[in-house]
């Protein structure tokens, strides 16, 4: 599943494309994706210029003058700039034509999402999907205090309290397990047992972690394309996701995998204290 890098790196890459342009069509595929598409979606947005482009999380904002266009990937879905008149293929869903150009949205499991809020909704951190995420873990207001502060009665796993997303969001399963990794973390550590100085390491570990692998272009994943087509490369520097078995880059132990919440996490029991 895409993560925030693999987010904001599709954000950089349509966003040329798409700021200061005018929607001049827009192509609904079947009925929608996770949820249906907004019935009256192409009236909303034919002839509006596109404002901006931002990221909450793991969603995708396109932000008009009346409201936002929120786009989620869901687990395979990804975007791409294509010339006007491609053929679309079977799992291409939704275009939104800018131009002599398209922005296309391909999702093969359909569980990404394309939806709109309009501006007289109110703000739109109020969005039901948006309004319980945390910080943002590459913004100011993300620090060791904040971790130490909401975690003080907070006896669930480490890794487990940074997947749940109302502290602090998008550090998804990869990022977490690195970021553990590079603080030097035992995943299966309580939250409430670690104290203000060990989250300053990791509060640093999350912001180096995701910079590196957004700088990357993200992770080759099994499903995720870049907006320009091309794959990350942040898999090669993995310091333990996915390396089961296969010694610590650091100590030479062997990399352990454990399931915590029907999610894999990996970790080095001698560098993870």
């Amino acid at each position: 599943m895409p993560e925030l890098p693999e987010v904001e790196v599709t954000r950089r890459g349509v966003a040329p494309y798409l700021e200061g342009r005018i929607v001049t069509g827009v192509t609904l595929r079947h009925s929608g994706l996770r949820w249906p598409f907004p019935v009256d979606l192409p009236e909303q947005l034919l002839g509006h210029a596109i404002r901006a482009t931002g990221r909450r999380g793991k969603y995708l904002l396109i932000q008009f003058d009346h409201g936002t266009l929120i786009v989620h990937l869901g687990m395979s879905g990804h975007l791409r700039i294509l010339s006007i008149g491609t053929p679309p293929q079977k799992h291409d869903h939704f275009d939104l034509v800018i131009g002599d150009q398209l922005l296309r949205m391909t999702d093969p499991r359909r569980f990404g999402a394309v939806l709109w809020h309009a501006q007289q909704d109110g703000a739109i951190d109020n969005h039901i999907l948006l309004r319980g995420l945390g910080v943002e873990p590459l913004e100011e207001a993300f620090s060791a205090q904040l971790l130490y502060r909401n975690t003080r009665k907070r006896s669930a796993a480490i890794k487990q309290v940074l997947l749940a997303g109302d502290i602090v969001v998008g550090v998804g399963n990869i990022y977490a397990s690195e970021s553990l990794f590079k603080a030097g973390i035992n995943p299966k550590t309580p939250a409430h047992r670690i104290g203000l100085a060990r989250y300053e390491k990791l509060t640093q570990a999350i912001r180096q972690t995701l910079a590196a692998a957004i700088e990357q272009g993200g992770s080759t994943l099994r499903d995720f394309i870049g907006a320009d087509g091309q794959s990350g490369y942040f898999q090669q520097s993995y310091f333990v996701y996915d390396r089961t078995g296969d010694p610590c880059r650091i100590c030479g132990n062997l990399v352990r995998q454990i399931t915590q919440g029907q999610r894999s996490t990996f970790y080095c029991a001698n560098c993870q204290k």
